[in-house]
């Protein structure tokens, strides 16, 4: 299997933390590996280094190459500019199938975290034999709630299984919800959360994206006559190739909404696997382990955050400084050299805002 893994995000909605210089996916969030590295840590059984792909921009090349040694040089793709996964998946695409015209790629964003990787690699596993005939498949994350803030598909008939694991038809894919139509899907048992996560032959994607969105298959040809001359290494040959064509891109496209909402022979895996995307500083608050009253507190030795009546508050810290908070709850408090970010977790998503600004 080969794999591509996307790393350009600016991960805005952990600013102060997060910033453009190094966005959250080259950070150290959970443990002594960055987001990258665990993403690339959970593929690599499966992957040789040689046969992974990862799609950044220029300014992070140097980042992915001190972060992942073993990577090649050749296999680091520089996006002139961000125009959405349709384009992203389908570059590193056309790089894998300029190697093997049958190869099976997986996609992969290197900002999620996965608890059970051994499960993981087993749904990689069920996914590649499916993929191999011809399918185009995501894996679906079981829901645990009735989230608001995550695409949703619902699973159709049974078509393969593997263990504890079943490859669905899928039936349909649906927008982000209200919170009432979430509880009737969570009820069913029928819908999966959309992470994002595709498995397919390069050549089954690429057919896709030229019959869905040709202005996106057009470039990619283009890049691809360079690939083809040089079997899919990033060569100066292929970086011209792209900077030349990349242009004509003018629109962002996502690869959901561009190709696989559109598209036929779709199939998901549904998993557990204690999945999640890192979106916001609740999502990171819940990682880590809370006080007797709800207070997360990661960064500071003993004694370095002092409180009185103060619940349901994450204190994170970048700096070492001692922080205190009094008769507060409900609040995220950051402290990095970048800057001090104090709101209140119901509004964490205006952290975005907050950052295109500063």
């Amino acid at each position: 299997m080969y794999a591509s893994v996307l790393a350009g995000g600016s991960g805005t909605r952990l600013w102060p933390l997060s910033t453009k210089a190094v966005p959250k996916q080259f950070l150290r969030l959970t443990g002594e590996r960055t987001l990258l590295q665990a993403t690339v840590d959970r593929v690599a059984p499966l992957v040789p280094p040689d046969q992974l792909y990862v799609v950044t921009f220029a300014r992070y090349r140097g980042l992915v190459r001190e972060q992942l040694p073993a990577l090649p040089a050749m296999n680091i793709l520089a996006e002139p500019a961000g125009r959405g996964t349709a384009a992203s998946i389908g570059l590193a695409a056309t790089l894998i199938q300029a190697r093997d015209p049958e190869g099976v790629m997986g996609s992969f964003a290197a900002d999620h975290l996965i608890a059970d990787t051994d499960g993981f690699q087993a749904a990689l596993r069920l996914a590649e034999e499916v993929a191999r005939q011809g399918a185009l498949v995501t894996l679906g994350i079981t829901p645990t709630a009735p989230e608001t803030g995550y695409g949703y598909i619902q699973m159709g008939a049974p078509l393969a299984a593997a263990g504890p694991l079943t490859a669905h038809a899928v039936a349909r894919f649906v927008e982000k919800p209200g919170l009432e139509t979430a509880r009737e899907y969570l009820q069913t048992g029928q819908y999966v959360w959309n992470a994002g996560i595709f498995i397919w032959r390069a050549d089954r994607i690429l057919a896709e994206i030229q019959r869905h969105v040709p202005v996106i298959g057009d470039v990619l040809s283009e890049i691809g006559a360079a690939a083809a001359r040089t079997g899919g290494q990033v060569t100066p040959e292929v970086e011209r190739a792209i900077a030349r064509a990349w242009p004509r891109l003018t629109a962002n496209v996502t690869v959901d909404v561009g190709v696989m909402e559109r598209a036929d022979g779709i199939v998901v895996i549904p998993i557990a696997v204690g999945w999640n995307d890192i979106g916001s500083w609740p999502q990171v608050a819940a990682l880590h382990p809370a006080d007797a009253h709800g207070n997360v507190v990661v960064g500071l030795p003993a004694g370095g955050y002092l409180q009185e009546r103060t619940t349901d508050t994450l204190i994170y810290s970048a700096t070492g400084r001692r922080i205190a908070t009094a008769g507060v709850s409900g609040l995220i408090v950051v402290d990095t050299p970048e800057g001090l970010l104090i709101c209140s977790k119901e509004d964490a998503q205006l952290v975005k805002n907050l950052a295109e600004r500063g």
